[in-house]
């Protein structure tokens, strides 16, 4: 069971991964995160850094690979559907693709969880939607 989310961004991957890159940062997404509380002391690109988002997701950063220009992070406890009494094992990872022909950046948000049901993609996939939206919209 999983999540799978894309768009294409009309800017040049390395700009479009400057924005996302920081783990801590989301200001990409104004109307999807209202703030995100940095907890503990790891730097956003460092494995074991944590935030929350919206006062509700907690999440952890579980891989970062500056040469491939992707992360993975965990969800550790949320709302609804990723409760961690709903959900287990939820891993999110954003992977970006340079678009070579139009040096435009393909952007893929894919999750997968080992327990939780299709409430956790009906929960999610419109985040999801919504994030990848600002994100677009952040570079037109």
């Amino acid at each position: 069971m999983g999540c799978y989310n894309s768009t294409y961004v009309n800017a040049p991957i390395s700009q479009v991964w400057q924005a996302m890159r920081n783990f801590h940062d989301l200001s990409w997404a104004p109307n999807v995160v209202e703030h995100v509380d940095v907890v503990g002391d790891a730097k956003p690109d460092q494995i074991g850094a944590k935030r929350v988002l919206n006062g509700a997701f907690h999440e952890t950063l579980v891989a970062f690979d500056e040469t491939n220009n992707s992360f993975s992070y965990r969800i550790d406890n949320g709302p609804g559907a990723v409760s961690k009494e709903n959900v287990s094992g939820y891993i999110g990872t954003v992977k970006l693709f340079s678009v070579t022909d139009s040096n435009a950046t393909f952007v893929l948000w894919t999750s997968s969880w080992e327990i939780g049901g299709e409430d956790v993609k009906a929960f999610c996939d419109p985040i999801y939607v919504a994030l990848l939206t600002d994100l677009k919209a952040s570079f037109s």
